[in-house]
Protein backbone atom coordinates (compact mmCIF):
# COMPACT_ATOMS: atom_id res chain seq x y z
CA UNK A 1 0.00 0.00 0.00
CA UNK A 2 1.23 3.28 -1.01
CA UNK A 3 0.96 6.47 1.70
CA UNK A 4 2.25 9.94 1.18
CA UNK A 5 4.95 11.46 3.95
CA UNK A 6 4.50 15.06 4.72
CA UNK A 7 7.48 16.14 6.02
CA UNK A 8 7.74 19.93 7.60
CA UNK A 9 11.20 21.85 8.76
CA UNK A 10 10.63 24.42 11.50
CA UNK A 11 12.02 25.92 14.45
CA UNK A 12 12.05 24.19 17.93
CA UNK A 13 10.00 26.94 19.12
CA UNK A 14 7.39 26.18 16.74
CA UNK A 15 8.05 22.58 16.46
CA UNK A 16 4.84 21.51 18.86
CA UNK A 17 2.45 24.01 17.38
CA UNK A 18 3.29 22.44 14.22
CA UNK A 19 2.45 18.81 15.01
CA UNK A 20 -0.41 20.23 16.69
CA UNK A 21 -1.34 21.58 13.51
CA UNK A 22 -1.13 17.72 11.91
CA UNK A 23 -3.07 16.09 14.33
CA UNK A 24 -6.10 19.22 14.08
CA UNK A 25 -5.67 18.40 10.00
CA UNK A 26 -6.08 15.01 10.79
CA UNK A 27 -2.78 13.01 11.38
CA UNK A 28 -3.08 9.45 13.32
CA UNK A 29 0.63 9.97 14.49
CA UNK A 30 3.39 12.53 14.13
CA UNK A 31 6.86 12.07 14.33
CA UNK A 32 9.63 14.62 15.43
CA UNK A 33 12.74 14.92 15.72
CA UNK A 34 14.47 17.59 17.55
CA UNK A 35 18.11 17.76 19.16
CA UNK A 36 16.36 19.77 22.02
CA UNK A 37 14.13 17.40 23.32
CA UNK A 38 16.76 14.32 23.16
CA UNK A 39 19.23 16.67 25.27
CA UNK A 40 16.38 17.04 27.55
CA UNK A 41 15.52 13.24 27.72
CA UNK A 42 19.05 12.66 28.50
CA UNK A 43 18.90 14.92 31.46
CA UNK A 44 16.25 12.55 32.73
CA UNK A 45 18.14 9.77 33.35
CA UNK A 46 15.33 7.78 34.77
CA UNK A 47 13.27 8.19 31.39
CA UNK A 48 15.46 5.92 28.76
CA UNK A 49 18.17 3.72 29.11
CA UNK A 50 20.04 4.89 26.07
CA UNK A 51 19.46 6.87 22.90
CA UNK A 52 20.67 6.83 19.41
CA UNK A 53 23.55 9.03 19.24
CA UNK A 54 23.19 10.16 16.27
CA UNK A 55 19.57 11.75 17.26
CA UNK A 56 22.20 14.21 18.79
CA UNK A 57 24.41 15.22 15.41
CA UNK A 58 20.79 17.12 14.15
CA UNK A 59 20.49 21.16 13.37
CA UNK A 60 18.88 23.36 15.31
CA UNK A 61 16.17 22.85 12.89
CA UNK A 62 13.46 20.87 14.01
CA UNK A 63 11.40 18.26 12.03
CA UNK A 64 7.99 16.80 11.85
CA UNK A 65 6.56 13.77 9.20
CA UNK A 66 3.55 12.69 9.43
CA UNK A 67 1.77 10.01 6.63
CA UNK A 68 -1.66 9.68 4.99
CA UNK A 69 -3.08 7.21 2.45
CA UNK A 70 -2.09 8.10 -1.05
CA UNK A 71 -5.55 8.66 -2.39
CA UNK A 72 -6.25 11.24 0.55
CA UNK A 73 -5.46 14.58 -1.72
CA UNK A 74 -7.08 16.76 0.82
CA UNK A 75 -4.83 16.19 3.63
CA UNK A 76 -2.09 19.14 2.58
CA UNK A 77 -5.22 21.65 2.01
CA UNK A 78 -5.94 21.13 5.45
CA UNK A 79 -2.78 21.45 7.07
CA UNK A 80 -2.25 24.48 5.20
CA UNK A 81 -5.27 25.93 6.96
CA UNK A 82 -4.01 24.94 9.97
CA UNK A 83 -0.62 26.46 9.40
CA UNK A 84 -2.37 29.43 8.79
CA UNK A 85 -4.72 29.35 11.82
CA UNK A 86 -1.69 29.11 14.16
CA UNK A 87 0.39 31.94 12.26
CA UNK A 88 3.09 29.62 11.71
CA UNK A 89 5.89 30.92 9.42
CA UNK A 90 9.24 29.62 9.68
CA UNK A 91 8.16 26.09 7.97
CA UNK A 92 8.46 24.78 5.17
CA UNK A 93 6.86 21.46 3.48
CA UNK A 94 7.55 18.70 1.19
CA UNK A 95 6.05 15.53 0.11
CA UNK A 96 6.81 12.32 -1.31
CA UNK A 97 5.74 9.24 -1.78
CA UNK A 98 6.60 5.72 0.23
CA UNK A 99 5.46 1.94 0.54
CA UNK A 100 3.81 1.03 3.84
CA UNK A 101 6.39 -1.60 5.02
CA UNK A 102 9.20 0.55 4.56
CA UNK A 103 7.74 3.53 6.93
CA UNK A 104 6.86 0.67 9.41
CA UNK A 105 10.45 -0.37 9.44
CA UNK A 106 11.81 3.51 9.74
CA UNK A 107 10.57 4.01 12.38
CA UNK A 108 11.99 1.21 14.37
CA UNK A 109 14.93 2.76 14.56
CA UNK A 110 14.00 5.84 16.98
CA UNK A 111 12.80 3.68 19.58
CA UNK A 112 14.27 2.56 22.67
CA UNK A 113 12.79 1.16 26.06
CA UNK A 114 11.79 3.70 28.15
CA UNK A 115 11.18 3.55 32.48
CA UNK A 116 8.37 5.08 34.34
CA UNK A 117 7.75 4.37 38.05
CA UNK A 118 5.06 1.69 37.21
CA UNK A 119 6.34 0.04 34.16
CA UNK A 120 8.78 -0.61 31.24
CA UNK A 121 7.79 -0.22 27.69
CA UNK A 122 10.23 -2.35 25.40
CA UNK A 123 10.06 -2.42 21.54
CA UNK A 124 9.04 -5.62 20.61
CA UNK A 125 12.08 -6.03 18.34
CA UNK A 126 14.41 -4.68 20.96
CA UNK A 127 16.25 -8.36 23.56
CA UNK A 128 15.57 -6.89 26.94
CA UNK A 129 16.98 -8.09 30.07
CA UNK A 130 13.92 -7.59 32.14
CA UNK A 131 15.06 -6.69 36.27
CA UNK A 132 13.57 -8.31 39.17
CA UNK A 133 9.88 -7.49 39.99
CA UNK A 134 10.26 -5.21 36.92
CA UNK A 135 6.89 -5.31 35.31
CA UNK A 136 7.06 -4.21 30.98
CA UNK A 137 5.39 -4.00 28.37
CA UNK A 138 5.88 -5.32 24.82
CA UNK A 139 5.37 -2.61 22.17
CA UNK A 140 4.89 -3.01 18.39
CA UNK A 141 3.90 0.62 17.86
CA UNK A 142 3.00 -0.41 13.41
CA UNK A 143 3.15 2.50 11.53
CA UNK A 144 2.83 6.04 12.85
CA UNK A 145 1.54 4.90 16.04
CA UNK A 146 3.69 5.11 19.73
CA UNK A 147 5.88 2.96 22.09
CA UNK A 148 5.29 5.65 24.48
CA UNK A 149 8.65 7.68 24.10
CA UNK A 150 6.40 11.20 23.51
CA UNK A 151 6.24 13.91 26.28
CA UNK A 152 2.22 13.27 25.62
CA UNK A 153 2.16 9.38 26.55
CA UNK A 154 5.27 9.64 28.89
CA UNK A 155 2.89 11.84 31.51
CA UNK A 156 -0.28 9.32 31.30
CA UNK A 157 2.20 6.46 32.17
CA UNK A 158 4.00 8.74 34.82
CA UNK A 159 -0.10 9.46 36.08
CA UNK A 160 -1.46 6.34 35.95
CA UNK A 161 -2.95 4.53 39.01
CA UNK A 162 -5.14 1.34 37.35
CA UNK A 163 -4.97 -1.23 39.89
CA UNK A 164 -8.15 -2.76 40.66
CA UNK A 165 -10.27 -0.23 38.44
CA UNK A 166 -12.16 -0.31 35.26
CA UNK A 167 -10.38 1.65 32.83
CA UNK A 168 -11.12 3.08 29.25
CA UNK A 169 -9.10 4.67 26.55
CA UNK A 170 -9.77 6.69 24.11
CA UNK A 171 -8.03 7.04 20.64
CA UNK A 172 -5.68 3.82 21.51
CA UNK A 173 -3.06 4.27 19.31
CA UNK A 174 -1.17 1.24 19.44
CA UNK A 175 -2.68 0.34 22.60
CA UNK A 176 0.04 1.24 25.18
CA UNK A 177 -2.15 2.91 27.91
CA UNK A 178 -4.49 0.28 28.03
CA UNK A 179 -2.27 -2.54 27.93
CA UNK A 180 0.00 -1.27 30.80
CA UNK A 181 -3.24 -0.63 32.85
CA UNK A 182 -3.78 -4.57 32.44
CA UNK A 183 -0.63 -5.70 33.38
CA UNK A 184 -0.48 -3.41 36.38
CA UNK A 185 -3.65 -4.76 37.97
CA UNK A 186 -7.39 -2.65 36.27
CA UNK A 187 -10.20 -4.80 36.49
CA UNK A 188 -11.08 -4.26 32.86
CA UNK A 189 -9.70 -2.46 30.18
CA UNK A 190 -12.08 -0.72 27.08
CA UNK A 191 -10.04 0.65 24.20
CA UNK A 192 -11.38 2.07 20.98
CA UNK A 193 -9.55 4.46 18.25
CA UNK A 194 -11.62 5.28 14.58
CA UNK A 195 -8.53 4.41 13.20
CA UNK A 196 -8.92 1.04 12.10
CA UNK A 197 -4.78 0.38 11.83
CA UNK A 198 -4.72 1.39 15.48
CA UNK A 199 -7.35 -1.46 16.52
CA UNK A 200 -5.31 -3.84 14.17
CA UNK A 201 -1.92 -3.08 16.28
CA UNK A 202 -3.68 -2.87 19.82
CA UNK A 203 -5.26 -6.30 19.09
CA UNK A 204 -1.74 -7.50 18.66
CA UNK A 205 0.25 -6.07 21.27
CA UNK A 206 -2.88 -6.83 23.45
CA UNK A 207 -2.48 -10.70 22.43
CA UNK A 208 1.31 -10.32 22.79
CA UNK A 209 1.45 -9.17 26.29
CA UNK A 210 -1.20 -12.02 27.28
CA UNK A 211 -3.66 -9.66 28.78
CA UNK A 212 -7.70 -8.96 27.82
CA UNK A 213 -9.02 -6.24 26.49
CA UNK A 214 -12.08 -5.00 24.49
CA UNK A 215 -10.25 -3.06 21.68
CA UNK A 216 -13.11 -1.70 19.07
CA UNK A 217 -12.87 0.13 16.12
CA UNK A 218 -15.91 2.80 17.33
CA UNK A 219 -16.65 6.36 18.29
CA UNK A 220 -17.13 6.75 22.10
CA UNK A 221 -20.04 8.79 21.01
CA UNK A 222 -21.02 5.53 20.28
CA UNK A 223 -20.88 3.81 23.64
CA UNK A 224 -23.26 5.49 25.83
CA UNK A 225 -23.93 3.08 28.43
CA UNK A 226 -20.13 1.94 29.13
CA UNK A 227 -18.51 3.72 32.24
CA UNK A 228 -15.03 2.96 33.85
CA UNK A 229 -13.05 4.69 36.56
CA UNK A 230 -10.55 5.47 35.33
CA UNK A 231 -10.52 6.84 31.80
CA UNK A 232 -7.38 8.22 29.65
CA UNK A 233 -8.04 10.86 26.17
CA UNK A 234 -4.39 11.40 25.18
CA UNK A 235 -5.46 13.30 22.03
CA UNK A 236 -5.90 16.78 21.08
CA UNK A 237 -7.00 19.74 22.65
CA UNK A 238 -9.67 20.74 20.64
CA UNK A 239 -10.72 17.04 20.43
CA UNK A 240 -10.21 17.11 24.12
CA UNK A 241 -12.45 20.28 24.56
CA UNK A 242 -15.12 18.95 21.89
CA UNK A 243 -15.71 15.91 23.74
CA UNK A 244 -15.59 16.86 27.55
CA UNK A 245 -19.13 16.13 28.31
CA UNK A 246 -19.51 12.37 26.48
CA UNK A 247 -16.30 12.00 28.44
CA UNK A 248 -17.65 12.81 31.50
CA UNK A 249 -20.74 11.27 30.69
CA UNK A 250 -18.83 7.51 30.69
CA UNK A 251 -16.99 8.48 33.95
CA UNK A 252 -18.19 6.54 37.36
CA UNK A 253 -18.69 8.42 40.56
CA UNK A 254 -15.18 9.07 42.06
CA UNK A 255 -13.51 8.79 39.26
CA UNK A 256 -10.59 9.99 37.11
CA UNK A 257 -9.74 11.37 33.95
CA UNK A 258 -6.27 11.89 32.64
CA UNK A 259 -6.09 14.11 29.45
CA UNK A 260 -2.82 14.74 27.84
CA UNK A 261 -2.20 15.62 24.00
CA UNK A 262 -2.59 19.15 25.12
CA UNK A 263 -0.11 21.71 23.81
CA UNK A 264 1.15 24.71 26.21
CA UNK A 265 -0.96 27.61 24.09
CA UNK A 266 -4.47 25.27 24.65
CA UNK A 267 -3.67 24.25 28.36
CA UNK A 268 -5.94 26.65 30.06
CA UNK A 269 -9.04 26.29 27.65
CA UNK A 270 -8.93 22.05 28.30
CA UNK A 271 -8.50 22.62 32.04
CA UNK A 272 -10.89 25.52 31.69
CA UNK A 273 -13.88 22.94 30.32
CA UNK A 274 -13.52 20.09 32.49
CA UNK A 275 -13.36 22.27 35.42
CA UNK A 276 -16.62 24.08 34.39
CA UNK A 277 -18.06 20.50 33.99
CA UNK A 278 -17.30 19.94 38.03
CA UNK A 279 -13.97 18.26 37.66
CA UNK A 280 -11.14 19.13 39.75
CA UNK A 281 -7.58 19.02 39.11
CA UNK A 282 -5.47 16.42 41.16
CA UNK A 283 -2.53 16.33 39.38
CA UNK A 284 -0.58 18.26 36.66
CA UNK A 285 2.53 17.89 34.72
CA UNK A 286 4.73 19.63 32.22
CA UNK A 287 7.38 18.00 29.47
CA UNK A 288 8.53 20.40 27.24
CA UNK A 289 5.58 22.59 25.69
CA UNK A 290 3.01 19.71 25.83
CA UNK A 291 0.65 19.27 29.21
CA UNK A 292 -0.94 16.73 31.25
CA UNK A 293 -4.11 16.72 33.99
CA UNK A 294 -5.63 14.45 36.06
CA UNK A 295 -9.17 14.94 37.24
CA UNK A 296 -11.39 13.91 39.63
CA UNK A 297 -15.20 13.26 39.60
CA UNK A 298 -16.50 14.42 42.86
Amino acid sequence: MKYTEIQIETTHSEIDLVSDAMFSAGAEGVEIIDSEDVKDILADKSTWDYVDNSLLKTSDKATAKTVVDFENKEFINKLSDELKFLNIKNCSISTKVINGEDWENEWKKYFNPIKTHGITVVPSWIDYQQGKNEKIIKIDPGMAFGTGEHATTRMCLEMMNPKGKSVMDIGCGSGILGISSAILGATSVYMCDLDSKAVEFSKRNAEANNVECVIECADLLEKSDMKADLIFANITADILIRLSKSIIDHLNDGGEIILSGIIDLRELEVKDAYEALGLRVIERRAKSDWRGYKLKWN
